[in-house]
Protein backbone atom coordinates (compact mmCIF):
# COMPACT_ATOMS: atom_id res chain seq x y z
CA UNK A 1 0.00 0.00 0.00
CA UNK A 2 1.07 3.54 -0.84
CA UNK A 3 2.02 5.48 2.18
CA UNK A 4 -1.31 7.47 3.63
CA UNK A 5 -1.03 10.98 4.32
CA UNK A 6 -2.70 12.60 6.96
CA UNK A 7 -3.45 15.64 8.54
CA UNK A 8 -4.07 16.37 12.61
CA UNK A 9 -5.36 19.46 13.64
CA UNK A 10 -4.76 20.78 17.34
CA UNK A 11 -1.66 17.94 17.37
CA UNK A 12 0.97 20.19 19.07
CA UNK A 13 -0.37 18.41 22.58
CA UNK A 14 -3.12 16.38 23.79
CA UNK A 15 -5.69 14.30 22.32
CA UNK A 16 -3.89 15.98 18.99
CA UNK A 17 -0.67 14.70 19.72
CA UNK A 18 -1.79 11.05 21.08
CA UNK A 19 -3.39 10.72 17.64
CA UNK A 20 -0.76 12.00 15.48
CA UNK A 21 1.89 10.03 17.46
CA UNK A 22 -0.83 6.74 17.20
CA UNK A 23 -0.69 7.53 13.14
CA UNK A 24 2.90 8.00 12.72
CA UNK A 25 3.50 4.50 14.68
CA UNK A 26 0.84 3.02 12.35
CA UNK A 27 2.79 3.80 9.28
CA UNK A 28 0.83 7.58 8.09
CA UNK A 29 3.39 10.64 7.08
CA UNK A 30 1.80 12.55 9.12
CA UNK A 31 1.10 17.06 9.11
CA UNK A 32 1.12 18.37 12.81
CA UNK A 33 -1.08 20.91 12.49
CA UNK A 34 -1.22 23.72 15.28
CA UNK A 35 -1.51 27.48 15.40
CA UNK A 36 1.73 27.95 15.61
CA UNK A 37 4.47 25.38 14.01
CA UNK A 38 7.22 25.64 16.59
CA UNK A 39 4.68 24.27 18.95
CA UNK A 40 4.19 21.08 17.12
CA UNK A 41 8.33 20.26 17.57
CA UNK A 42 7.68 17.63 20.30
CA UNK A 43 4.96 15.53 18.24
CA UNK A 44 6.70 15.78 15.36
CA UNK A 45 9.87 14.72 17.04
CA UNK A 46 8.07 11.58 18.78
CA UNK A 47 6.92 10.59 15.34
CA UNK A 48 10.32 10.81 13.49
CA UNK A 49 12.36 9.29 16.11
CA UNK A 50 10.43 6.63 16.27
CA UNK A 51 11.02 6.07 12.48
CA UNK A 52 8.00 7.83 11.30
CA UNK A 53 7.83 10.96 9.15
CA UNK A 54 6.28 14.34 10.43
CA UNK A 55 5.78 17.73 9.50
CA UNK A 56 5.39 20.53 11.37
CA UNK A 57 2.48 23.09 9.90
CA UNK A 58 0.93 26.39 11.00
CA UNK A 59 -2.53 27.66 10.92
CA UNK A 60 -5.34 28.86 12.18
CA UNK A 61 -8.02 26.63 10.89
CA UNK A 62 -10.82 29.57 11.17
CA UNK A 63 -9.69 31.55 8.41
CA UNK A 64 -10.06 30.28 5.24
CA UNK A 65 -6.59 31.70 3.81
CA UNK A 66 -4.28 29.81 5.90
CA UNK A 67 -6.32 26.50 5.81
CA UNK A 68 -5.71 26.75 2.09
CA UNK A 69 -1.95 27.37 2.17
CA UNK A 70 -1.36 24.58 5.27
CA UNK A 71 -3.58 22.12 2.94
CA UNK A 72 -1.28 23.11 -0.35
CA UNK A 73 2.15 23.12 1.82
CA UNK A 74 1.00 19.60 3.18
CA UNK A 75 0.30 18.57 -0.61
CA UNK A 76 3.77 19.95 -1.40
CA UNK A 77 6.06 18.20 0.90
CA UNK A 78 4.58 15.00 2.06
CA UNK A 79 1.98 14.41 -1.04
CA UNK A 80 -1.56 14.82 -1.54
CA UNK A 81 -3.43 14.31 1.84
CA UNK A 82 -6.33 11.17 2.50
CA UNK A 83 -6.70 11.38 5.93
CA UNK A 84 -7.84 14.20 7.87
CA UNK A 85 -8.30 14.27 11.82
CA UNK A 86 -10.22 17.62 13.00
CA UNK A 87 -9.24 17.70 16.49
CA UNK A 88 -8.46 21.21 17.10
CA UNK A 89 -10.39 23.31 19.50
CA UNK A 90 -10.32 26.09 22.65
CA UNK A 91 -12.27 27.13 25.82
CA UNK A 92 -14.20 29.93 26.51
CA UNK A 93 -16.62 28.48 29.13
CA UNK A 94 -19.18 30.53 30.83
CA UNK A 95 -22.72 30.40 32.02
CA UNK A 96 -25.08 32.18 28.94
CA UNK A 97 -25.61 35.58 31.12
CA UNK A 98 -21.89 35.76 31.35
CA UNK A 99 -21.08 34.66 27.90
CA UNK A 100 -19.41 37.27 25.39
CA UNK A 101 -19.51 37.76 21.50
CA UNK A 102 -15.74 37.17 21.27
CA UNK A 103 -16.76 33.93 24.04
CA UNK A 104 -19.03 32.09 21.31
CA UNK A 105 -17.47 33.29 18.18
CA UNK A 106 -13.96 31.80 19.10
CA UNK A 107 -14.93 28.62 20.00
CA UNK A 108 -17.56 27.70 16.87
CA UNK A 109 -14.78 29.25 15.06
CA UNK A 110 -12.12 26.91 15.56
CA UNK A 111 -14.00 24.01 16.42
CA UNK A 112 -16.78 24.16 13.25
CA UNK A 113 -15.78 26.51 10.87
CA UNK A 114 -12.40 24.86 11.38
CA UNK A 115 -13.54 21.32 10.46
CA UNK A 116 -15.41 22.69 7.51
CA UNK A 117 -13.12 24.52 6.42
CA UNK A 118 -10.15 21.89 6.59
CA UNK A 119 -12.17 19.26 4.86
CA UNK A 120 -13.86 21.34 2.07
CA UNK A 121 -9.64 21.79 1.61
CA UNK A 122 -8.67 18.17 1.99
CA UNK A 123 -12.21 16.50 -0.05
CA UNK A 124 -10.50 18.04 -3.26
CA UNK A 125 -7.51 15.75 -2.52
CA UNK A 126 -9.40 12.63 -1.51
CA UNK A 127 -12.05 12.71 -4.02
CA UNK A 128 -9.46 13.25 -6.75
CA UNK A 129 -7.84 9.73 -5.17
CA UNK A 130 -10.95 8.03 -4.54
CA UNK A 131 -10.07 7.47 -0.85
CA UNK A 132 -10.38 9.34 2.00
CA UNK A 133 -11.03 9.32 6.06
CA UNK A 134 -12.41 11.85 7.80
CA UNK A 135 -12.44 12.07 11.85
CA UNK A 136 -14.30 14.72 13.60
CA UNK A 137 -14.07 15.84 17.76
CA UNK A 138 -16.78 15.86 19.19
CA UNK A 139 -17.59 15.47 22.96
CA UNK A 140 -20.25 14.61 24.95
CA UNK A 141 -20.78 18.32 25.78
CA UNK A 142 -22.58 17.65 21.92
CA UNK A 143 -24.87 16.55 24.59
CA UNK A 144 -25.07 19.34 27.04
CA UNK A 145 -23.22 20.87 29.47
CA UNK A 146 -23.40 23.67 31.90
CA UNK A 147 -21.25 26.47 31.39
CA UNK A 148 -20.48 25.29 28.05
CA UNK A 149 -23.33 26.61 25.45
CA UNK A 150 -21.20 27.82 23.18
CA UNK A 151 -18.90 24.50 23.20
CA UNK A 152 -21.59 22.33 23.29
CA UNK A 153 -23.11 23.91 20.29
CA UNK A 154 -20.22 23.28 18.39
CA UNK A 155 -18.72 19.91 19.15
CA UNK A 156 -22.64 18.84 18.73
CA UNK A 157 -22.87 21.07 14.93
CA UNK A 158 -19.32 18.28 14.67
CA UNK A 159 -21.84 15.48 14.50
CA UNK A 160 -24.28 17.29 12.23
CA UNK A 161 -21.08 18.02 10.11
CA UNK A 162 -19.59 14.47 10.11
CA UNK A 163 -23.21 12.52 9.12
CA UNK A 164 -23.25 15.15 6.11
CA UNK A 165 -20.17 14.70 4.74
CA UNK A 166 -20.25 10.99 4.74
CA UNK A 167 -23.54 11.09 2.56
CA UNK A 168 -21.84 13.66 0.32
CA UNK A 169 -18.70 12.00 -0.39
CA UNK A 170 -18.98 8.39 0.56
CA UNK A 171 -19.57 7.78 -3.72
CA UNK A 172 -16.15 9.02 -3.98
CA UNK A 173 -14.95 6.08 -0.99
CA UNK A 174 -14.47 8.72 1.32
CA UNK A 175 -15.83 7.97 5.01
CA UNK A 176 -16.45 10.26 7.91
CA UNK A 177 -16.78 9.58 11.22
CA UNK A 178 -17.00 11.25 14.89
CA UNK A 179 -15.65 10.77 17.73
CA UNK A 180 -17.47 12.29 21.61
CA UNK A 181 -14.60 11.74 24.34
CA UNK A 182 -15.94 11.83 27.82
CA UNK A 183 -13.22 13.33 30.22
CA UNK A 184 -10.34 12.81 29.39
CA UNK A 185 -7.40 14.35 31.18
CA UNK A 186 -5.57 16.78 29.17
CA UNK A 187 -4.86 20.40 29.83
CA UNK A 188 -7.94 21.40 28.55
CA UNK A 189 -9.60 19.70 31.39
CA UNK A 190 -6.80 20.61 33.74
CA UNK A 191 -8.03 24.42 32.83
CA UNK A 192 -11.62 23.09 33.27
CA UNK A 193 -10.54 22.11 37.35
CA UNK A 194 -8.81 25.22 37.82
CA UNK A 195 -12.05 27.61 36.32
CA UNK A 196 -14.31 26.11 39.16
CA UNK A 197 -11.41 26.09 41.80
CA UNK A 198 -10.60 22.71 42.81
CA UNK A 199 -7.37 21.02 42.78
CA UNK A 200 -7.20 18.91 39.71
CA UNK A 201 -6.38 15.40 41.40
CA UNK A 202 -9.72 15.51 43.51
CA UNK A 203 -11.74 16.71 40.45
CA UNK A 204 -10.18 13.63 38.27
CA UNK A 205 -11.19 11.38 41.41
CA UNK A 206 -14.51 12.63 41.56
CA UNK A 207 -15.45 11.85 37.85
CA UNK A 208 -13.83 8.44 37.50
CA UNK A 209 -16.51 7.80 40.84
CA UNK A 210 -18.75 8.34 38.04
CA UNK A 211 -17.33 6.22 35.14
CA UNK A 212 -18.59 2.87 34.98
CA UNK A 213 -14.78 1.59 33.98
CA UNK A 214 -13.88 3.15 37.29
CA UNK A 215 -11.85 5.37 35.88
CA UNK A 216 -10.77 9.20 33.68
CA UNK A 217 -9.57 8.99 29.98
CA UNK A 218 -6.41 9.22 28.67
CA UNK A 219 -5.77 11.07 24.85
CA UNK A 220 -4.30 7.14 23.95
CA UNK A 221 -7.93 5.78 24.55
CA UNK A 222 -9.18 8.64 21.57
CA UNK A 223 -6.03 7.96 19.43
CA UNK A 224 -7.09 4.15 19.35
CA UNK A 225 -10.47 4.75 18.23
CA UNK A 226 -9.24 7.30 15.52
CA UNK A 227 -6.65 4.74 14.46
CA UNK A 228 -9.70 2.50 13.83
CA UNK A 229 -11.24 4.91 11.87
CA UNK A 230 -8.77 5.94 9.71
CA UNK A 231 -7.62 2.48 8.82
CA UNK A 232 -8.45 0.81 5.65
CA UNK A 233 -10.36 -1.80 7.69
CA UNK A 234 -13.27 0.99 8.11
CA UNK A 235 -14.11 1.47 5.03
CA UNK A 236 -17.78 0.25 5.63
CA UNK A 237 -18.01 2.66 8.65
CA UNK A 238 -19.23 5.81 8.45
CA UNK A 239 -21.36 8.62 9.68
CA UNK A 240 -21.40 7.39 12.55
CA UNK A 241 -20.68 8.99 16.48
CA UNK A 242 -18.37 6.78 18.75
CA UNK A 243 -18.55 7.99 22.13
CA UNK A 244 -15.15 7.09 24.27
CA UNK A 245 -16.32 7.78 27.56
CA UNK A 246 -16.08 4.88 29.83
CA UNK A 247 -19.52 4.23 29.40
CA UNK A 248 -23.17 5.07 27.81
CA UNK A 249 -23.41 8.57 27.02
CA UNK A 250 -26.55 10.16 28.39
Amino acid sequence: MTQRIAIVTGAARGIGAAIATRLGRDGFAVAVLDLDAAACAGTVESITGAGGTALAVGADVSVTERVEAAVAEVAEKLGPPTVLVNNAGILRDNLVFKMSDDDWDSVIGVHLRGAFLMSRAVQRHQTEQRYGRIVNLSSTSALGNRGQANYATAKAGMQGLTKTLAIELGRFGVTANAIAPGFIETDMTAATAARIGMPFEDFKAGVAASVPVGRIGQPEDVAATAAFLVSEEAGFVSGQVIYVAGGPAD
